[in-house]
């Protein structure tokens, strides 16, 4: 497991490129074969992944969780990014194609992730929270997400947005998950940008040709930077940051917020005029 620590927004204004990658980026997190976990200090949120080949990958308790198991005092959202797979929990076998997403509540003390192809393995994108509360685990496909459509093709950004966890959706305590996939000859995410200062977030990129990057912009809304990004890259957005992404070519990428509330719509827009 790595740490990600919070920082200050006028500590972010000094940063060069280097130190901005080193306190918001990952660039090794889908690692095949490992269940990898990173622990940041936003909202205690954790995101990792689990490629299992041919052997399941065990969901353990981690000692600085300082807890009997996993899920003792969180929930889980698991996104499958590879091919076909199962998911295990508590001797309850779930079936994860590719693109569905599965809750797995607070209180589950085994989870297992498995392949179903060892050469076309699974790769499952992980999010984190901690949770009060117990609710069930719940499958959906991308098929019983909620669907959204915005943006046009005048302005780059038609792009379609698919909700999984969320507050008309798979119930959790404060976990908010879902995948946005942007349209034929569209590049921007996100964009016009907003905060919301009730909930981090993390972006995962995937499904990007490995040639190719994203150009993802963060920030206070009159103090941009922009990070290039990789396939698989991961990339936290503190409360105080705008969050948006302009590719070479298609791409999808994974949001996964925690924070007050559960509330997809509850941001806070910045008009083009303040952006700087």
């Amino acid at each position: 497991m790595d740490y990600q620590e919070s920082v200050h927004p006028r500590d972010v204004q000094q940063y060069d490129t280097d130190r901005l990658r080193e306190a918001f980026l990952n660039t090794n997190l889908m690692q095949v074969g490992t269940l990898h976990w990173v622990y940041t200090m936003y909202d205690r949120f954790m995101y990792g992944s689990a490629i299992p080949t041919s052997k399941p990958l065990q969901l353990k308790t981690l000692d600085a969780l300082k807890a009997d198991f996993f899920l003792e005092r969180r929930e889980l959202g698991i996104l499958n990014t590879g091919g076909p797979g199962r998911v295990v929990t508590d001797g309850t076998t779930h079936e994860v194609d590719p693109l569905d997403v599965l809750y797995v509540g607070k209180g589950v003390r085994d989870v297992v992730f498995e392949s179903n192809d060892p050469g076309t393995p699974a790769a499952y994108y992980l999010n984190s929270t901690p949770a009060h509360h117990t609710y069930p685990t719940t499958k959906a496909t991308q098929a019983e997400a909620n669907r959204v459509d915005l943006g046009d093709q005048e302005h780059a950004n038609k792009r379609t947005i698919f909700q999984y966890i969320h507050e008309d959706g798979i119930q959790s305590c404060q976990l908010v998950m879902g995948w946005t996939e942007l349209a034929p000859g569209n590049i921007w995410n996100t964009f016009p940008p907003h905060t919301h200062l009730r909930r981090m977030e993390v972006y995962f990129y995937f499904d990007l040709p490995q040639d190719q990057m994203v150009l993802h912009f963060m920030g206070e809304p009159t103090q941009s930077r922009h990070i290039a990004m990789r396939n698989h890259d991961a990339i936290l957005s503190p409360p105080w940051s705008i969050h948006a992404g302009a590719g070479t070519a298609a791409y999808k990428f994974a949001w996964g917020m925690g924070g007050e509330n559960k509330a997809f719509t509850d941001m806070d827009p910045v008009a083009l005029d303040d952006f700087k």
